[in-house]
């Protein structure tokens, strides 16, 4: 069990090396501590700043985001990752503006019955933007725990996520909460960090159970390895003359689900065959680029493009909606429509346009 030592040790610290000049910890509403803490799931904060601060430009408050298209809010997340984050965002803001008048539940079971909100995240909310004590248990805080208790076994383990739940519980203070929570994640992520941790540095090290066994790269337990499938397709990239080029829009379910993408089949042979029937009796000129290797969690998308030069639109094509002709900016950072792209797809809109300017 934490002392009351362990808590205060962890306060003095905060004040005096903590991190107090982020972005969401300046005006912090519940609405903008949920932004905040979705976005820093699975990301840097380096990474996040900048998508935060457009996001909050662009949608100040829960009505603003529930009231906008779904591609519009893909398309600010173009290159976050993770985009079904950006999905229960969307759907999430929704509900509450809808059932509950754009103010946010003030109880943990009640945060969690939104898309997307988990129990520690939904901690962080009340803690940091209701001012309601709620204990959170994000990476960072697993690690500071796992280590300076000694804890081994894989930390999303049930028995072990429910002992590391009793110490969170345990260690908030009923006073001071919400700098004890931004406390022990900035520690998480400054000092007890996943490689190389500066543990001379560390206010717990005292007490550390792993820095007295000698066992700080071993904590936290590593999450047993699997082989890691992977799955080829072919990404074809039909540009008009004008530069403008063909996207389809994904799925709502599934990878990348609702975003914009090239047209995708199983292999090149398949990418032909669609070309000769929406073009058919033209050689078009045709260029496959290698191979583009995009790592999800559970596996590795194997991408080979397929550069074709398109003679014009395709009116066919342009049925249902979901289909379109874009046209990007000369980096392809700037495009002229507002929709959401899947990282890889960005990445081969630039190679497009420096293959054209080139």
């Amino acid at each position: 069990m934490p002392s009351p030592a362990f808590t205060d040790t962890v306060l003095q610290w905060f004040a005096a090396h903590g991190r107090h000049t982020l972005p969401w910890q300046q005006n912090p509403t519940p609405y903008r501590v949920w932004v905040s803490e979705i976005m820093l799931q699975q990301t840097q904060v380096s990474t996040v700043i900048p998508y935060f601060q457009r996001f909050m430009a662009r949608f100040p408050d829960v009505h603003a985001l529930a009231s906008a298209p779904l591609d519009e809010v893909l398309h600010l997340w173009t290159g976050l990752g993770y985009y079904a984050r950006g999905r229960n965002l969307h759907r999430s803001a929704q509900l509450l503006s809808t059932q509950w008048q754009g103010e946010f539940p003030r109880t943990v079971d009640a945060l969690c019955e939104l898309p997307g909100i988990g129990r520690s995240t939904a901690g962080a909310i009340l803690a940091l933007g209701c001012g309601v004590r709620a204990p959170i248990l994000d990476g960072n805080v697993k690690r500071v725990l796992c280590r300076f208790h000694g804890i081994e076994g894989w930390p999303d383990l049930p028995a072990v996520q429910k002992r590391l739940w009793v110490l969170a519980e345990e260690a908030t203070p009923a006073e001071g909460f919400a700098a004890y929570t931004q406390a022990m994640m900035d520690l998480g992520a400054t000092v007890c960090t996943r490689s190389r941790p500066t543990c001379p540095q560390c206010p717990l090290a005292e007490g550390c159970q792993a820095l007295a066994t000698d066992n700080v790269a071993a904590l936290p337990s590593r999450k047993p390895k699997r082989a890691v499938p992977t799955r080829a397709v072919c990404m074809l990239m039909c540009r008009q003359p004008s530069g403008k080029v063909l996207l389809e829009q994904r799925p709502q379910s599934g990878i990348w689900g609702g975003l914009w993408s090239f047209p995708e089949f199983a292999d090149v042979a398949a990418a032909q065959q669609f070309l000769a029937r929406q073009w058919p009796g033209q050689d078009l000129p045709q260029q496959a680029w290698p191979v583009l290797k995009h790592t999800f969690s559970h596996f590795q998308l194997q991408i080979t493009p397929l550069l074709v030069q398109a003679p014009g639109e395709l009116p066919g094509v342009m049925e249902a909606g979901r289909w379109l002709w874009y046209a990007a900016g000369p980096d392809a950072a700037t495009p002229a429509a507002t929709v959401g792209l899947a990282a890889p797809v960005l990445e081969l809109l630039q190679r497009i346009a420096a293959h054209r300017a080139g």
